[in-house]
């Protein structure tokens, strides 16, 4: 298979980064090693702007010289915290932003998102019918699409978050990835392949929303009628063409956990480090206590991708 990016292209990702973000922390907690049976490197990229490694991504993109898409703007469907990123990137540099979002998304995000200048778009009843509008959007106004996943910009944005965990860990065994479309998984199978090639990276989804887990043991794509959980960073239905092959062929494993383990993971993250994780930023944790027994004493890598959970989500969440 042709691999989605390679490492010059994650290189060229942290020079756009590197004006405007600061890495963020890479952690220890030994209530977390006492949870999941082994050493716990948490990276805390809910510490980025807009508090989520989207900011990466948005950056990524919207960074990128091209003259046509300052002028014209770009385009993305979200249901959160890849349009913050992308508004906060076009804001920071000027790039027009449009973002479409499926119905009943978060007041909250939305909010955020339109306190950043964006134009909001509300149309479709979930993630993927948002996607359509945006392609409908690009096609009828020449703008940019910057889809979350399906975009090599957008993976290399994901991809440096992965280069500073080679950076700042001394040691380490296996990274344990949070997969909604799969370019945080993605990014960290392009570096680690190359930069620690013993490293084996595990995805995790959640059961709810289980499309690409399921594809992956099958063999082939799978779609979902539906995407049925509260971490709706891992809300998606189906697989992506630009990420699918390469977590097929480079994932040592892929588990899938239900929401209550979900919230079990949020409450031990927000209980141990004072930080409280929107689902998607707790699905990590949550398929390494999984993953419990496979990955015993060794060093272990997870992501706290974010941590933008509203006060209705997590109340229900808890209960």
């Amino acid at each position: 298979m042709s691999w989605p990016i390679r490492l010059e292209d994650v290189r060229a990702a942290r020079e756009r980064l590197r004006p405007h973000l600061a890495p963020t922390p890479l952690a220890r907690y030994p209530g977390l090693d006492a949870l999941a049976g082994c050493r716990v490197l948490l990276k805390h990229e809910e510490k980025n702007p807009t508090g989520s490694f989207k900011a990466r991504n948005g950056l990524s993109v919207v960074a990128a010289p091209c003259e046509e898409k300052r002028r014209r703007g770009v385009v993305a469907a979200t249901r959160g915290n890849h349009g913050l990123g992308l508004a906060w990137a076009g804001a920071r540099l000027g790039v027009p932003v449009t973002i479409c979002v499926p119905r009943g998304n978060s007041p909250l995000k939305n909010d955020a998102m339109r306190a950043l200048g964006v134009r909001l778009v509300e149309e479709g009843r979930d993630y993927d019918e948002a996607v359509a509008v945006m392609e409908r959007l690009s096609r009828a106004e020449g703008l940019r699409q910057v889809h979350s996943t399906n975009d090599p910009l957008v993976i290399a944005g994901a991809a440096t978050l992965t280069w500073e965990i080679h950076e700042q860990a001394d040691d380490l065994d296996a990274m344990v990835v949070a997969v909604g479309g799969g370019s945080q998984a993605v990014g960290a199978l392009t570096v680690l392949r190359e930069l620690r090639p013993g490293v084996a990276v595990f995805g995790v989804q959640a059961a709810g929303a289980s499309a690409i887990h399921d594809s992956w043991h099958a063999g082939r794509p799978l779609e979902k009628d539906a995407a049925d959980t509260f971490a709706d960073g891992l809300a998606t239905r189906k697989t992506y063409a630009l990420t699918f092959p390469a977590l097929r062929e480079g994932l040592a494993g892929f588990t899938a956990v239900p929401d209550a383990a979900i919230a079990d993971a949020l409450t031990a993250l927000r209980d141990v480090t004072g930080t409280t994780p929107e689902g998607a930023g707790a699905a990590g944790f949550a398929g390494l206590l999984r993953l419990k027994e496979r990955l015993a004493g060794r060093t272990v890598a997870v992501v706290l991708s974010g941590a933008n959970i509203d006060p209705e989500t997590l109340r229900g969440a808890l209960g």
